[in-house]
């Protein structure tokens, strides 16, 4: 089984009580665990895959918070550097009626943007892994040129890198992800995933299918575009298809999306698919794709049923039951 490594930010999500246009009684927030990596690295260890996070979290209350329940779910975290230098971050997340949420980020300054190479472990690639990133450690030059150089740091150990564009707007200086430094991330990976509003966004007056026929002659080989609860179209050089997910009433749509992109990367790594160049040539077995695509579907399902993160995410026997009941 293919280890999965997850990189960049883990945060605390302050949880409104309030839905919609809700303004009665008073306001109040819940902690839970979050930040998109650390949530892809807990979804993975929940369904049963070696899961490891690397990153940087505050020497202060929230960072122990994350650092036990991200230990709690089974993931590895020696790789978790702790500083005094900048706090842990937080995000205000408020949800409308149909559990859809906006996010009021204090980021930066924050831990995790300060995670240099040299906080690294020793020998982190020693062995093939599946690395994941996402553009929310883009959003400064020096945590982009770190979390850039992981990228080639893992394809060339003969990791399979994967990339969920995850792209959070208000993170960024000017209040609009800058196109260029996440063009630079999806371009190194052989896994992407995006929303449909993602892709939107980046082709700009580019037609989207010469867009995707660009990234996938780039080097590419997967690419997964998401649309909320509707169907998911996959893209490869010489398959393309739509899945689609189980119907749910949404509570929280907050790990939705990492949920589906840990129930497929769980599912990669049970078929030991992270020794590339040696004729393992994953892409294109369409079966098997559709098989991990609608893994990540119920797992994105099961998600938005609940409020918060580490504890929506499905376990294997939780996967099971939603299966059934579908």
């Amino acid at each position: 089984m293919t280890p999965i490594i997850a990189f960049g930010e883990a945060l605390v999500d302050m949880l409104s009580s309030r839905l919609g246009d809700d303004t009665q009684g008073p306001e109040t927030f819940t902690p839970y665990a979050g930040g998109a990596p650390a949530n892809v690295a807990v979804a993975c260890a929940r369904l049963g895959v070696p899961s490891r996070f690397l990153g940087m979290l505050g020497d202060d209350h929230f960072g122990d918070f994350l650092a036990t329940e991200l230990k709690a779910h089974g993931v590895d975290t020696a790789g978790v550097v702790r500083t005094r230098e900048a706090r842990t971050a937080l995000a205000f997340v408020s949800r409308d009626a149909a559990g859809e949420r906006t996010f009021d980020f204090y980021r930066p300054p924050a831990a995790d943007l300060l995670y240099r190479l040299e906080h690294l472990p020793p020998g982190v690639f020693e062995s093939p892994a599946i690395l994941h990133l996402c553009s929310n450690s883009l959003t400064e030059e020096a945590i982009a040129e770190t979390t850039l150089s992981l990228a080639d740091m893992a394809a060339k150990s003969g990791s399979l890198v994967s990339v969920d564009a995850n792209l959070r707007h208000n993170l960024w200086a000017s209040g609009q992800a800058e196109i260029g430094p996440v063009m630079q991330l999806i371009d190194r990976a052989n896994l992407v995933k995006l929303a449909r509003d993602e892709l939107d966004f980046l082709r700009g007056d580019h037609p989207a299918e010469d867009w995707l026929a660009e990234r996938l002659s780039a080097g590419v080989r997967l690419i997964l575009i998401t649309d909320g609860p509707g169907s998911v179209d996959v893209r490869t050089v010489d398959s393309a298809f739509q899945v689609t997910p189980p119907r749910v009433t949404a509570v929280d749509t907050t790990a939705g999306g990492d949920a589906f992109i840990g129930g497929l990367l769980a599912t990669l790594a049970k078929q030991d698919l992270s020794h590339q160049g040696s004729g393992n040539d994953w892409w294109h077995d369409a079966a098997m794709l559709r098989h991990a695509v609608d893994v990540a579907c119920r797992c994105g399902a099961h998600a938005v049923t609940r409020p918060g993160a580490y504890e929506a995410l499905p376990t294997t026997h939780e996967l099971m039951e939603l299966s059934t009941a579908n």
